[in-house]
């Protein structure tokens, strides 16, 4: 009977021993667990706070940069101290979009106006583009000049200004070049292509429908009819007898009588001198300190993005160039 009870009791102190390194693996598991499961939320909660924090970082950085921005302009719309010379480029084709389109050049042209500086120069150096632009630029300058009466606004040719960029120019008081800068222009162009005769040798059929009658006006793909030429001829004319008018009413009597003046001729810097076309020979470093007693020069020219010069120059400038030069000319003073 001992025996047995010691067996018993053996066997009882064993069952609880059993137990007990069961309780203790469990004990041990969960506490593994609950630590995995905290370093994993401590893990999940840095991680959190790091992106918080990124974001926080942008908002602010957005903010300051928007609060620069709006500073940058307050100051270009109440005036800079000192006396200055306000700074407008105008470069490249004239065409809506781009950056020497009518809307970034009328607002950089009403923000140096607005700063009050000696003199506005626009420095230029375009072969011309659109008409629409370009008579919207030069209206602009003519309203400016009106509103400040006291601030002249000079135009300075770099390389070219050509057709379009003249446009502009003529609205400015004066217009100063290089003598070998080239100027003028005055003259509208539409160009284009006819595929009528290459698409008859290899076989193509144009099949186009039209409602009505002069709907396929200059279709490259179908001839070209007498009446349509002598229309857009017409339509020409009509274009560039604005262009001379405004020429003529920026020039005044500084123009000299030449036949070839309003032909689109372009001539030399020192030859536009002799034709009034332009005033005098003079940079913009000449111009600010000569001219305005302002050697100071504060840029106020469009500023464009990498992203937006990137679409613009490999996107937009390409399709444009397909859609007007293949397939619907536009008229251009250029």
């Amino acid at each position: 009977m001992s025996d047995d009870n010691d067996e018993k009791r053996a066997g009882g102190r064993d069952g609880r021993s059993d137990r007990d390194d069961r309780l203790g693996l469990g004990e041990d598991w969960a506490r593994a667990t609950l630590e995995k499961l905290a370093f994993a939320a401590l893990h999940e909660q840095r991680r959190s706070r790091r992106w918080t924090l990124a974001f926080r970082f942008l908002v602010i950085t957005l903010i300051v940069a928007l609060f620069l921005s709006y500073e940058g302009a307050q100051m270009r719309a109440t005036g800079l101290a000192g006396r200055f010379t306000a700074l407008v480029r105008m470069d490249g084709t004239i065409q809506e979009g781009g950056p020497a389109s009518a809307r970034p050049i009328d607002a950089a042209l009403r923000h140096a106006f607005a700063a009050h500086p000696a003199g506005v120069i626009l420095d230029v150096d375009s072969p011309g583009g659109s008409p629409v632009q370009a008579s919207d630029i030069n209206a602009e300058i003519w309203r400016l000049r009106a509103r400040y009466p006291h601030i002249p606004v000079y135009a300075v040719v770099q390389d070219l200004c050509a057709s379009g960029c003249y446009y502009v120019a003529v609205a400015a008081d004066r217009i100063y070049a290089n003598p070998a800068s080239l100027v003028g222009s005055v003259g509208v162009l539409m160009d284009g292509f006819g595929y009528t005769r290459l698409m008859h040798k290899i076989g193509v059929t144009r099949r186009l429908l039209v409602a009505g009658a002069n709907k396929d006006f200059l279709d490259p793909f179908s001839p070209l009819t007498k009446a349509h030429k002598a229309f857009a001829e017409k339509m020409l004319a009509q274009i560039h007898e604005q262009f001379i008018q405004a020429v003529k009413k920026g020039r005044g009597d500084r123009l000299r009588p030449h036949p070839g003046l309003f032909s689109g001729l372009i001539w030399t810097g020192y030859r536009a001198r002799e034709l009034g076309l332009i005033d005098g020979f003079g940079t913009v470093g000449q111009v600010a300190r000569h001219l305005f007693n302002a050697p100071r020069i504060v840029d106020f020219s469009p500023k464009e993005g990498l992203v937006t010069r990137f679409a613009q120059h490999l996107g937009a400038t390409m399709s444009q160039t397909f859609v007007t030069q293949w397939l619907s000319p536009l008229p251009r003073v250029q």
